[in-house]
């Protein structure tokens, strides 16, 4: 098999208010690292990773979103063309919590409803709780997506996150009636919502 072979291309994008964790889900995810200085991500960042799900490999190319309000108008232009939603909130936030419906909302506005979403509760290492499990778990069964508490800092439960997200995406893929196209020597297939052309940004550093 052709080296970077896959058979899907796949935006993902990661929302949630400032300071839950967005970034240390990827790092942690994508280099096992955490880092404890706590630096606001100024519009957007990527992530690229190749997972491997049953039979098929889908490339995901993960945006990690600013959180803050007045990057807004910002982030929701990256929003088009998004098939995979990860909404992150902190436990030990009850605003965080609280906001996770207007990010339903920004994104229900601006994308299709055909995208495939996990909510994400996130810091559960910590001993200061505001959220409680069974509040995620209603919030995720409201708009039927699955759910799942997290810590970064410890590792816990971050792959499992995309284990999640990457079966329901294939299947999602696989029942779409717009078919994967071929491009390139490699037999490689890029999924589009919509036709639209996704943007091609410069390869990310993350060496996964």
């Amino acid at each position: 098999m052709a080296t970077g072979y896959y058979d899907w291309l796949v935006k993902v994008i990661v929302l949630g208010d400032s300071g839950v964790g967005k970034t240390n889900i990827l790092t942690q995810y994508c280099d096992q690292k955490f880092s404890q200085n706590y630096m606001a991500t100024i519009g957007v960042d990527f992530k690229i990773k190749t997972i491997t799900v049953e039979d098929k490999k889908i490339k995901l190319q993960i945006w990690d979103t600013a959180g803050q309000e007045r990057f807004r108008n910002i982030t929701q232009t990256y929003y088009k063309g998004a098939f995979g939603i990860i909404f992150v909130y902190s436990i030990v936030d009850r605003n965080s919590f609280n906001n996770v419906e207007t990010w339903i909302k920004s994104i229900t506005e601006n994308t299709t409803d055909e995208v495939c979403s996990i909510l994400v509760g996130n810091k559960m290492d910590s001993q200061d709780r505001r959220v409680q499990s069974s509040e995620g778990q209603a919030l995720a069964t409201k708009y039927k997506m699955p759910f799942i508490e997290t810590s970064a800092l410890e590792n816990k439960n971050i792959q499992n996150i995309f284990d999640i997200l990457g079966l329901n995406l294939k299947k999602r893929l696989e029942n779409e009636t717009l078919k994967p196209q071929a491009t390139g020597e490699s037999q490689q297939t890029q999924f589009k919502i919509n036709q639209t052309p996704q943007p091609q940004p410069a390869p990310s550093s993350c060496n996964c």
